[in-house]
């Protein structure tokens, strides 16, 4: 079955010929031009990849990503004319699991797209033979990405999903935010580790009991562990 893409794009011409050039490829390909438009649809359906604009009319790229990582774990690759480092970290940290930079040439990003794709096939195998985890009250469905507790799911993003489930696999070892990063979020380039952080703080606002100890304990200095009690 093909591969399903969603271009977010206001530059109509340029996004005509990422379309042609990707349907060229094999892909089924799908387009719209403005953020809350886009946002509609990839919520709507379920893409494999969407390559998203981050200057976007009613709606810009970093928000279309933030609402979208509430509800879906879609891949995306940000694409923009934006630069600099920061961007480009900002971009990774808000969700992204890809960067290219306008102008590019379109040999770059078919290679960026089959990247993903033999990367989000190789975590589908992984996850086809793994075992779901329990720890304590709460059960990690490894199908359907979430967490489950007393018998109700709780919806996790895909890095969400992914540090919780790299915590309980090496439960008892403290894992640093490094170890993290690589596991996780698998970058090629330098990154900043404050992101680890603000995804724990996320994790727990999901996971954690309000008056009862945290799943996921912070060892100062080093990283975090979940503790098999």
């Amino acid at each position: 079955m093909a591969k399903s893409i969603l271009i977010i794009e206001d530059e109509k011409n340029l996004a005509k010929f990422v379309s042609l050039e990707l349907q060229h490829e094999g892909y089924e390909v799908e387009v719209e031009h403005d953020g809350r438009s886009g946002l509609n649809k990839a919520l709507e359906k379920d893409y494999d990849l969407i390559l998203l604009d981050l200057m976007l009319p009613e709606m810009d790229g970093y928000e279309v990503t933030r609402r979208l990582q509430l509800e879906k774990t879609t891949y995306v690759i940000m694409v923009t004319a934006r630069d600099s480092v920061m961007d480009i970290v900002t971009g990774l940290d808000r969700g992204a699991d890809g960067y290219i930079v306008k102008p590019f040439a379109i040999e770059e990003l078919l290679a960026r797209v089959r990247a993903i794709f033999r990367r989000q096939d190789i975590e589908k195998a992984k996850y086809v033979t793994k075992p779901d985890g329990t720890y304590r009250d709460l059960q990690l469905d490894v199908h359907n990405r979430a967490a489950i507790r007393n018998g109700e799911t709780i919806p996790l993003t895909k890095r969400e999903f992914d540090l919780l489930s790299v915590l309980m696999e090496n439960i008892n070892q403290v894992m640093t935010r490094e170890e993290l990063l690589a596991h996780v979020w698998k970058y090629d380039q330098e990154a900043e580790t404050n992101v680890v952080d603000v995804y724990i703080r996320y994790l727990r606002g999901k996971i954690d009991v309000p008056g009862k100890e945290s799943y996921v304990q912070t060892v100062r200095g080093m990283g975090y562990v979940i503790r098999d009690k």
